[in-house]
């Protein structure tokens, strides 16, 4: 399997190019709905600039694909004897929720009464909740950071919402942002079982065929309202797919949904990442508020639209403040990531909380025990860690103090290239580990062996203090037979005679 990130380009240049496609992508939808442009004075409804806009994504993103060179991650079906794109059961219903999500997202930010700044620190806190949200119903734990970031994003509706004289919120604006937060709730789910595991054709495959999708759906869904056309709401999106399309207006309304297919893809490479919702999080949110304070900006400045309010700007603070709460084990993994400038042995097991958390602990306390030896540092990390900056599983720390070794200061990082090839020795707790290893950093194979040459140290049966502790004292035998080697290998440096 190939392995990859997105943020090749930088969790930063994607959090800047979603700012770049935002900022006018927002100030435009809230230009034409708020009649603020010179050249149409008269406000246009969400509904009505909604069809227009669907339809420019829907004409940029065959040239976004194009341009990317992607359509070959999709699966094909042949139909009349061509082969042509066609998304799996598990992508169209993210692309499904995807258009909910492109439709109530440009329709938000039309509606009268509502600023930019409000629209997002709404639309943030729903996505703040959601990701806890995934975590309930994918039985995960429930942190908390991830309790805190939850109260600070109900803080932040409770001071946005009371600014009552700042605002006017409709039923119809109420229910938009409520299809918003099911559509991220419904993508998410689907995107944790299907990608963001980390390779790059699963990752590929599902950016093609949701990013395929998504316009189609969402034009259809309009459609249908427009073909319905009852009520005034189904009456202004039938207008928006006739005379509308015939204006002028039509053309900025068309660029409204070019510029959401610019953002659309950033913000999809910024989910992709394998790691945890929470770590892209600050990125989405962050990049989109402050898209929302540059956009307010611009229209104020050159239209005179109203400033956001004060307590706006206060329930956006919170809202920035709960996505780095969120985002607390990625950043404290990243603090705790340096690596020793002496050389060290590196221990690779799975999620990084149990196996090699426990072999550098006992490693690290039989090397300050005894003395000859060149090789001091110890580091661990894992290969399938789904949340970095998680602590040694109680259990473990347990059967450690069993041990009388001391558990030490513990957070779970991922394996990178660069601690493979800064390590001086890599033992991997099971074959399957040393294999990911290899696939990971092919050059280091000279210097990576199972700690056990035997064969694999299963994990403890969860629920078993004796299993945790025999593990633990395994490791610990073949932790001291892995010391004669150092010892040949990795002798302490004499002192200079005379010096």
């Amino acid at each position: 399997m190939t392995h990859t990130r997105y943020a090749s380009m930088g969790m930063l240049g994607l959090g800047i190019g979603y700012f770049l496609w935002y900022t006018p992508y927002s100030a435009l939808a809230k230009a034409m709905s708020g009649g603020l442009l010179p050249s149409m004075p008269t406000p246009i409804g969400g509904l009505v600039l909604l069809p227009a806009a669907a339809l420019g994504t829907l004409c940029a993103m065959p040239v976004t694909l194009t341009a990317l060179r992607w359509w070959r991650h999709a699966r094909h079906r042949t139909v009349a004897g061509v082969s042509i794109p066609f998304p799996g059961p598990e992508t169209a219903r993210s692309a499904l929720c995807m258009a909910l999500i492109v439709g109530t997202t440009t329709l938000n930010f039309t509606f009268p009464g509502v600023s930019i700044l409000l629209v997002l620190v709404l639309m943030r806190i729903l996505t703040l909740l959601v990701a806890p949200g995934v975590d309930l119903v994918r039985r995960r734990r429930i942190h908390t950071y991830s309790k805190i970031a939850v109260a600070l994003s109900l803080a932040s509706a409770v001071v946005a919402l009371a600014d009552v004289a700042n605002y006017r919120l409709t039923a119809l604006a109420v229910a938009s942002l409520a299809l918003y937060g099911l559509g991220y709730l419904g993508r998410f789910l689907v995107m944790s079982r299907h990608a963001k595991a980390g390779v790059l054709a699963a990752d590929r495959r599902y950016f093609v065929e949701e990013h395929m999708t998504t316009p189609v759906f969402l034009v259809l869904l309009l459609g249908l309202g427009a073909l319905v056309g009852v009520g005034s709401g189904m009456q202004a999106l039938r207008d928006g797919f006739t005379t509308f399309l015939l204006t002028p207006e039509a053309i900025p309304a068309f660029g409204i949904g070019v510029l959401y297919e610019g953002l659309f893809v950033f913000t999809t490479l910024i989910f992709l990442d394998r790691r945890e919702y929470s770590f892209g999080m600050p990125v989405h949110v962050c990049a989109s508020l402050l898209a929302g304070v540059a956009a307010s900006f611009v229209l104020h400045g050159l239209f005179g639209a109203p400033s956001p309010s004060t307590a706006q700007y206060i329930a956006g603070c919170c809202v920035v403040l709960a996505a780095f709460v969120l985002s607390h084990p990625a950043i404290r993994a990243r603090l705790l990531q340096r690596l020793p400038s002496s050389p060290f042995v590196l221990f690779v097991c799975g999620n990084n909380t149990v196996r090699s958390p426990m072999a550098a602990a006992i490693a690290a306390a039989e090397l300050s025990a005894i003395s000859g030896f060149g090789l001091r540092d110890v580091l661990c990390a894992g290969v399938t860690v789904t949340t970095p900056g998680q602590r040694m599983s109680p259990p473990a720390k347990t059967a450690l103090r069993e041990l009388d070794v001391p558990p030490g200061r513990h957070a779970s990082r991922e394996l990178t290239p660069r601690m493979c090839t800064a390590s001086t020795a890599i033992y991997c707790l099971t074959e399957a580990h040393r294999t990911a290893v290899l696939e990971l950093v092919p050059e280091v194979e000279d210097r990576v062996a199972l700690l056990d040459p035997d064969g694999d140290v299963p994990e403890p049966a969860r629920g078993s203090a004796e299993s945790y502790v025999d593990c633990a004292t395994r490791i610990q035998g073949l932790v001291r037979g892995r010391l004669a080697e150092w010892a040949r290998s990795y002798p302490a440096p004499s002192t200079a005679e005379g010096a």
